[in-house]
């Protein structure tokens, strides 16, 4: 059995997340970005849970609904990914991670979450979501800005 081992510093092989502009209906692409600095990741698939009582039962019923997935994660500032590059190839890079949130931005995400420790290649998880959660901080104790970032998913994730 081969675990995912997302190789912390091995190029090729580690985690990495990519964020395209999705909202072009002619598939024409806005630029993306290789977002840097990642420190860690945490991907949501919660299913919604319906729950009553009857008269009848001695115990509650459930039944499944629809889910809420999300993508959590804290990186490190970079200043042309999260303010925008100038010299960006789309208005999606030239916008940044911060400028797609205050635009609302529908991104299409594409998480790679690393090579199995057999080094075979990984899974890679893909969406569509709005970015949400930003709150950069900076203090005495971390000298350099970091965020939170989520990506709110507005459909089912796509492994392959």
């Amino acid at each position: 059995m081969a675990y995912i081992y997302p190789a912390p510093g091995v190029s090729g092989v580690e985690l990495t997340l990519t964020l395209t502009d999705n909202t072009d209906p002619t598939g024409v692409t806005k630029g993306s970005i290789l977002v840097p600095a990642l420190q860690d990741v945490t991907v949501n698939a919660s299913n919604d849970v319906f729950t009553w009582t009857q008269l009848d039962a001695t115990s509650k019923l459930n039944v499944a609904t629809t889910a809420t997935n999300s993508l959590s994660m804290n990186l490190v500032l970079n200043g042309d990914a999260f303010f925008g590059a100038s010299g960006g190839t789309g208005t999606f890079d030239q916008a940044g991670i911060f400028g797609a949130s205050t635009n609302k931005t529908l991104c299409q995400f594409v998480l790679y979450l690393g090579d199995n420790s057999d080094t075979t290649t990984g899974k890679t998880l893909t969406g569509t979501g709005y970015i949400t959660g930003l709150a950069p901080t900076v203090s005495a104790d971390s000298p350099v800005w970091v965020t939170p970032i989520t990506i709110t998913v507005d459909s089912d994730y796509i492994v392959s």
